[in-house]
């Protein structure tokens, strides 16, 4: 029994020697299948910060891909792209002024951080004035004024020497007004679309200086006839001058007790003259206003 014993266990030995030996299996490592997230564009700087609707603006930063669009509040605008690191756009010229919430978002639809953007007012910009010279006796409708220039609208105001005036829209590009009774000289006309926003002053000058346009020969009286003298800017107090000698004018001695000077308006002027003979002879004319602007010197051929 202890032989039977023995050669069992030489059998299973010679047994598993005779086996192939396998390598011990080692654990497999797992790898990993994270995908680490996409950076998004950044906005680094705006330039300007703050615009007029139509005006360019540029963004500078990083990420912003080959495609994008810039926001303004809602309001998705197109911009275009250059490097990944510089977009343009134009603020929409329909735009309401106020502060706006600004992002960029890529072609990917990924969008950046948002910023704050100020959209001003449409400054108004005032070219010329049409005409820039009236008469300071123009009446009614020969007062009237275009003022020419661009960004002008309902909520457009004209300012006159620095008060707001009655004036009337006709397009973004002309206001007409009337300019009121006013002193002469020169006189400054603005336009403003918003307290904040106004544009540069022109000029617009009203004359005073007297002008002589033409002299006729009038009514005869038999001992006087009337000299009908047409022009601008004569005053109630203007003075004649016929050959240096004063007639008429507040304070101004007469030549004689039977010449006089009858004020009509400010277009005209009639001289009683009393001539001593009938027959013509050449003398000069002037008109002097009280604050002495002097028309210019005109000849006259009559009696």
């Amino acid at each position: 029994m202890k032989y039977m014993v023995i050669l069992v266990e030489t059998l299973l030995v010679i047994v598993l020697c005779a086996m192939p030996s396998f390598p011990a299996e080692r654990p497999q490592s797992i790898q990993s299948k994270f995908t680490p997230p996409v950076a998004g564009p950044a906005i680094l700087s705006i330039i300007p910060a703050q615009a007029e609707p139509g005006s360019r603006v540029m963004l500078f930063g990083s990420g912003f891909g080959d495609m994008a669009s810039v926001f303004l509040g809602s309001v998705e605008i197109p911009a275009s792209t250059s490097d990944a690191r510089q977009a343009e756009f134009s603020v929409p010229a329909k735009l309401e002024p106020g502060l706006y919430v600004i992002y960029l978002k890529r072609g990917d639809g990924i969008v950046s951080r948002p910023y704050t953007f100020t959209v001003q007012p449409l400054r108004p910009v005032l070219t010329h004035l049409a005409p820039d010279r009236i008469s300071a006796c123009f009446q009614g409708g020969e007062r009237e004024v275009f003022a020419y220039g661009q960004n002008f609208s309902e909520k457009s105001m004209l300012f006159f020497d620095g008060a707001g005036i009655r004036s009337r829209l006709i397009s973004s590009e002309s206001i007409a007004f009337n300019v009121p009774q006013v002193a002469g000289g020169l006189h400054q006309i603005m336009v403003k679309n918003t307290p904040e926003s106004s544009s540069l002053p022109l000029g617009l000058t009203i004359e005073t200086r007297p002008e002589l346009y033409q002299v006729t020969v009038g009514d005869d009286h038999v001992s006087y006839y009337e000299l009908i003298i047409d022009g601008k800017n004569f005053q109630q107090n203007s003075s004649l001058y016929v050959d240096g000698q004063r007639v008429g004018g507040r304070g101004g001695q007469e030549v004689s007790e039977r010449e006089q000077l009858v004020y009509v308006d400010c277009t005209r002027l009639i001289y009683l003259r009393h001539p001593y003979t009938p027959a013509s002879k050449l003398f000069q004319i002037q008109v002097v206003n009280h604050d002495g602007e002097e028309s210019q010197v005109v000849s006259v051929n009559a009696p």
